[in-house]
C-alpha cells in the first residue's frame, strides 16, 4: 500500500515542463499498475506479517489494480483531446492521478467512516473533468445531476454509518457486524429500511434502473476520460459497498425476491430503451446499465458463486465499457457527431476499426473467452436456484442485449457513408493500441479465473 500511494504522491508534483509531467505521469501509472498486480497476487501478499500492516483481500486487490490500468487507459486515450491540442495538459493530468490515489485509499480504506469520505471525495475531480473538458454547454446541468442522486442516497448511509460506529463503540468494516442488531426487538419493516438504506446509497451509484437518470446525461457531457472514469471504475465502487455491506445482512426471502425481480426486470426495460437512442455515448450508457443488472442478481444471491460470477461481470464491464467509449471517441472524432445514423459506412472506410467494434461488442454479449462469460455461467445457477421464474426476465434481458449489439454493430459499419461529411485520417496506432490493452485483460484473465474467489 505504501509504494504505490509514494509512487501516486510523487506523480501529483506539479512541474513546469506540461510533455514532461504528461509522460512521467504515463509511465508513473504504468509502474503503479504492474507493481499492484505483482505484489497483490504473489505469494508473499497471502503472508501473515503482510496481511498485519496492510488490509488486503482478492476483491481489494483486483479493483487497485483494475483502478491502476484504467488511469493509465485514460491518459493515452486523451493524448489527442488534451495534450495534442494542448488543452490544460497539466491539470489533466494532475487530476487523474488525484483521483487514482483517491480511489486507492477508499479501496484500502479499514475504517468505514474513511471509507465514506474518500468515497463521496471523488465527486469532485470527476465533476471537474466534466466541466471542464466536456463537449456540450450542457456539461453543468450533468454535474448537477450527479450530485442531487448521490448526495441525496449518501446522506441516510452516513447517518446508518454514525449511529452504528457510535452503538458498536467501533468502525472498522471488520468488527462493525451489522446483523447484530437483527438480535434485538425490531420488527420486519424496520430491517427492510435499514438494509435500503445502507444498500440504496451504493445502488445509485451503479446505477440501478428507476434512479439511472444522470448516468446517460453525464456520459454524454463528459469527455472520453470521464466516460472511462464513470464506466471504468466509479461504478464499481457502488459494486464494492454493496460487496462489503451486504454480508452483514440477514433479509427474508420475499425481500430477496423482490430485489432480484425488479433488477431483472429493470434490465429488460433499459434494453428497450436501447433502440430508441440515436446518441451513440447514450445508447453505451444504457447498455452498461443493462449489463450491471447481472452482477446486481447475482450479488442478491448470497453464495459464493453469485458472488464471483458478480465480480467477474464487475472487471470485465470496466474494461469492455470503457473500451465502447474509447470506439465511440475514436468515431466522434472522425465524423464529429454522434448520431448513429450518420456513423454508416465504417467497414468501407476503416476496416480495422470495424474489426475492433465486432471484438468488443461481442465481449459485451459474453462471448468466449472473456470475463463477462465466465461471470454469467456463474450467476446463472444461482438465478435458477433462488426461483426458477426469475430465470424468465434474464432470457429476456440476454436476447435483447445480443439484437440490440448486432443493431449496432450493423448501423454503424454498414451501409453506404453520407456525402455531406468531410474525409477523414486513417486509424492511427495510439488508437489501436489503447484498445488492445483493454481487450488483452478482457480475454488473458480468464486464464487465472481463481482470483475472483480469493476474498470468500
Amino acid at each position: 500500500m505504501l509504494r504505490l500511494i509514494l509512487i501516486n504522491s510523487f506523480l501529483l508534483i506539479p512541474f513546469r515542463d506540461k510533455n514532461f509531467s504528461w509522460y512521467l505521469r504515463i509511465w508513473g501509472l504504468i509502474i503503479g499498475g504492474f507493481i499492484s498486480f505483482f505484489f497483490f497476487f504473489s505469494p508473499l501478499c497471502c503472508e501473515k506479517i503482510v496481511r498485519r500492516f496492510i488490509n488486503i483481500d482478492g476483491l481489494r486487490s483486483l479493483l487497485i489494480s483494475l483502478t491502476w490500468w484504467i488511469s493509465f487507459l485514460i491518459l493515452l486515450a486523451s493524448q489527442k483531446r488534451v495534450k495534442i491540442q494542448k488543452n490544460k495538459v497539466g491539470s489533466f493530468s494532475f487530476l487523474i492521478c488525484f483521483l487514482n490515489i483517491v480511489l486507492i485509499i477508499t479501496f484500502f480504506s479499514a475504517n468505514i467512516i474513511w471509507f465514506y469520505i474518500f468515497f463521496e471525495v471523488r465527486l469532485v475531480p470527476t465533476l471537474a473533468l466534466i466541466l471542464g473538458w466536456g463537449y456540450q454547454p450542457e456539461r453543468l446541468q450533468a454535474g448537477m445531476y450527479i450530485i442531487l442522486y448521490t448526495i441525496t442516497a449518501s446522506l441516510p448511509l452516513l447517518l446508518l454509518i454514525l449511529f452504528l460506529s457510535n452503538f458498536f463503540c467501533s468502525s472498522s468494516i471488520l468488527f462493525v457486524n451489522i446483523s447484530q442488531i437483527f438480535y434485538f426487538e425490531t420488527t420486519l419493516w424496520m430491517k427492510n429500511v435499514l438494509f435500503l438504506v445502507a444498500v440504496g446509497a451504493f445502488l445509485v451509484k451503479l446505477p440501478i434502473f428507476s434512479v439511472h437518470l444522470w448516468l446517460p446525461k453525464a456520459h454524454v457531457e463528459a469527455p472520453v476520460a470521464g466516460s472511462i472514469i464513470l464506466a471504468g471504475i466509479l461504478l464499481k465502487l457502488g459494486g464494492y459497498g454493496i460487496f462489503r455491506i451486504i454480508q452483514f445482512f440477514v433479509i427474508t426471502a420475499q425481500t430477496k425476491d423482490f430485489i432480484l425481480a425488479f433488477r431483472l426486470w429493470g434490465g429488460v426495460i433499459t434494453r428497450i430503451i436501447c433502440f430508441r437512442q440515436v446518441d451513440l455515448k447514450s445508447l453505451i450508457a444504457y447498455s452498461s446499465i443493462g449489463h450491471i443488472r447481472i452482477m446486481v442478481a447475482g450479488v442478491f444471491s448470497f453464495s459464493s458463486w453469485g458472488w464471483g460470477g458478480g465480480l467477474s461481470i464487475i472487471l470485465a464491464h470496466g474494461l469492455c465499457s470503457s473500451a465502447l467509449f474509447c470506439l465511440a471517441n475514436i468515431t466522434y472524432e472522425k465524423r464529429h457527431t454522434r448520431n448513429i445514423i450518420l456513423r454508416k459506412g465504417f467497414l468501407l472506410l476503416l476496416p480495422s476499426l470495424a474489426l475492433w467494434w465486432f471484438f468488443f461488442c461481442v465481449i459485451n454479449i459474453a462471448a468466449p473467452p472473456s470475463m463477462n462469460l465466465l461471470g454469467e455461467l456463474l450467476v446463472i445457477p444461482r438465478i435458477i436456484i433462488n426461483n426458477l421464474f426469475l430465470f424468465i426476465p434474464f432470457i429476456f434481458m440476454r436476447f435483447l442485449a445480443a439484437v440490440f449489439r448486432l443493431f449496432l454493430y450493423t448501423v454503424i459499419q454498414h451501409g453506404g457513408s453520407p456525402k455531406t461529411l468531410f474525409p477523414f485520417s486513417n486509424f492511427n496506432s495510439l488508437g489501436c493500441l489503447t484498445l488492445f490493452l483493454h481487450w488483452i485483460p478482457l480475454n488473458l484473465l480468464v486464464l487465472k479465473s481463481e482470483m475472483i474467489s480469493l476474498w470468500f
